[in-house]
């Protein structure tokens, strides 16, 4: 039997996309031309605040902003946390995510796991988003018309 995560609708997760200001994007890679890259720089065009989450790159900057080796190691609010980390990866970062007060819980396209969603509900944490593309949401959320 294969794991099948059901989103929430539609509408919420505009929602969470229309009341966020701050992502921080785990996974994020230096390279340019990798998605994770791509996408943090386009949700930062669009007026996010992107925060880097990468620990072979922690200290150093991308996109202009300091990059953090964990989603522990920044010291204020992150609204959504995005994450490019294969899934199997998940379920550490739904265990740094618990102990934050990060709201939303967001896994990009073609990644999901059971055990991370079992990891946030059972800490009462459950904003949570896997197998979509934060930046295809957000260009059908009609947002960025409203600029």
């Amino acid at each position: 039997m294969t794991y099948e995560f059901q989103n929430p609708s539609q509408e919420t997760i505009f929602g969470y996309l229309k009341k966020a200001k701050t992502i921080a994007v785990v996974g994020i890679s230096a390279k340019t031309d990798r998605s994770s890259h791509l996408i943090a720089a386009a949700l930062q065009k669009n007026g996010y605040k992107i925060i880097p989450v990468n620990p072979l790159l922690a200290g150093t900057e991308l996109l202009g902003e300091q990059v953090y080796g964990s989603l522990l190691d920044i010291p204020f609010h992150v609204d959504i946390v995005d994450i490019f980390r294969r899934s199997e990866f998940l379920a550490d970062v739904a265990r740094d995510f618990i102990q934050t007060d990060a709201d939303i819980f967001w896994a990009q396209q073609g990644l999901q796991s059971e055990e991370a969603e079992q990891i946030l509900r059972a800490a009462g944490r459950n904003d949570i988003v896997q197998n979509r593309c934060i930046k295809i949401e957000y260009a059908y959320s009609g947002l960025g018309r409203e600029n």
